[in-house]
């Protein structure tokens, strides 16, 4: 197996587990650092607020399942961590956890003549999330957004 397939191998197989634990991947980095490889997971609850001690536990029983399993045959290092509350949204999950909640939206074409969109996330349906700003709703579709965060 190459080096690429055991790093998808691994993916799967963190995201899987991440699933049984009742918990979503919700990024998974990797780079080199000389021969090392250096993997950074962020995971989070459905509905967010994962402790700093469930990392911990979790980036033990998965170091652990790696060296039984021997999917990497090389050194590595494991960071598993939240997103923290400033986390990008991105997908229809990420801004239906943000119903009710402040939010910035940067666009990649102007609607309503605007780049830039701050509001409180109305409802999420078919790929759109409607914002409610200044007395008004914008329909915004998931595919026009660059980058989005809440606003905390």
């Amino acid at each position: 197996m190459d080096r690429q397939e055991a790093i998808l191998q691994l993916r799967d197989f963190i995201s899987n587990y991440l699933k049984e634990q009742g918990l979503d991947l919700i990024e998974f980095l990797y780079r080199y650092e000389g021969r090392d490889l250096i993997f950074k997971i962020l995971a989070d609850r459905p509905e967010g607020g994962i402790s700093l001690g469930e990392c911990s536990r979790l980036n033990k029983e998965i170091n652990r399942v790696l060296d039984e399993k021997a999917i990497l045959k090389q050194r590595y290092t494991l960071e598993i961590s939240s997103p923290g509350l400033d986390r990008p949204l991105a997908t229809e999950k990420d801004f239906l956890r943000c119903i009710n909640r402040n939010v910035k939206l940067f666009l990649t074409e102007l609607i309503n003549d605007k780049r830039e969109i701050e509001g409180i996330v109305a409802k999420v349906e078919e790929d759109s999330v409607y914002i409610d700003t200044e007395g008004r709703q914008f329909k915004i579709p998931l595919l026009k957004i660059a980058r989005a965060k809440q606003i905390v």
